[in-house]
């Protein structure tokens, strides 16, 4: 999952574990759209592990590298929450971009191919995801809470 915390530029788990690790316990999360819009996501390590065996394989056609577990992200904002032990309520921001209604990958070419498919369940990844986004959001200061850019300069961009 992309870890990148510049607030509204990253992706999904990223976003929902920064939204909930500001988050009051008792309070709410903002979701854009009606959160029904449905997407997989592949933990970096096995990510990292099946480019690895492709580089190290014979195959030279693109493959998918991806994770068959489909979320919402309705169901991905209340396991994070979960994750954090908080009980969080979700406002729904109908009038913002949610993207295509369903994205997932088609990961059987890669399980045919080099016999390999991704070990992380996706809760484990995000109890992860979570712990080090919750860290960046504690050891941000003052400037970095107000504007979102986590871990930057006053002033500097990402």
């Amino acid at each position: 999952y992309s870890t990148a915390i510049n607030a509204g530029r990253e992706k999904a788990p990223a976003a929902i574990c920064r939204k909930v690790a500001m988050a009051e316990d008792g309070g709410e999360v903002e979701v854009w759209g009606d959160g029904q819009q449905s997407r997989s996501f592949c933990y970096i390590d096995d990510c990292l592990e099946g480019i690895y065996r492709l580089t190290q394989s014979d195959h030279t056609e693109p493959l998918n590298i991806g994770s068959d577990e489909l979320v919402t992200i309705n169901e991905l904002t209340d396991m994070v929450a979960d994750i954090a032990g908080k009980d969080l309520e979700k406002k729904h921001l109908l009038d913002k971009p949610q993207g295509v209604r369903g994205r997932n990958s088609h990961n059987g070419k890669i399980k045919d191919t080099l016999g390999w498919a991704p070990s992380v369940p996706l809760r484990k990844g995000m109890e992860k995801t979570y712990k080090w986004i919750e860290e960046q959001v504690e050891n941000a200061g003052p400037y970095d809470k107000g504007d979102g850019n986590i871990a930057t300069e006053p002033g500097a961009s990402l």
